[in-house]
């Protein structure tokens, strides 16, 4: 082999293993912040990624809605008619949250079956709703 060619071989091996190993950065990057979408039912099922965060959406349950009294710690039921879900959050609620309307909450389950919600986000204008609790609403709804 001559010289020119061994120098070739060599810049094309290290820019093959330049490629693989910036590739395999970037998908362990993006499976550390994936977060997961998860019904009530779902959840219910424990079928959830345990210690760490993901997204449960669904409805508030009527009813279910209860504050804490002299703190900022709330608790309420998310359902996707099929499960309800216990959830507790401490911070200041969206204006739009109310018993029957749609939310995503994101967090992690604790051990006694709670979900506490680091973030509560609730739809924005009276025709929207996150496609994923759409969804899942209407899963349940046939079933």
């Amino acid at each position: 082999m001559t010289p020119t060619r061994k120098k070739r071989l060599i810049l094309i091996s290290l820019v093959v293993m330049g490629v693989g190993v910036a590739t395999a950065i970037f998908l362990t990057a993006f499976k550390d912040n994936m977060m997961f979408f998860k019904s009530p039912t779902e959840v219910s099922q424990n079928d959830f990624p345990e210690n760490r965060s993901f997204r449960l959406g669904g409805m508030v349950k009527e009813g279910s809605l209860q504050r804490i009294d002299n703190s900022l710690k709330i608790r309420f039921s998310v359902t996707d008619y099929g499960a309800d879900v216990q959830v507790e959050y401490e911070g200041i609620l969206p204006d739009l949250f109310r018993e029957g309307q749609g939310v995503v909450t994101i967090g992690q389950m604790r051990e006694d079956n709670v979900f506490a919600a680091e973030e509560v986000l609730a739809k924005h204008d009276e025709n929207y709703m996150p496609p994923e609790v759409s969804n899942i609403l209407q899963t349940e709804a046939q079933q």
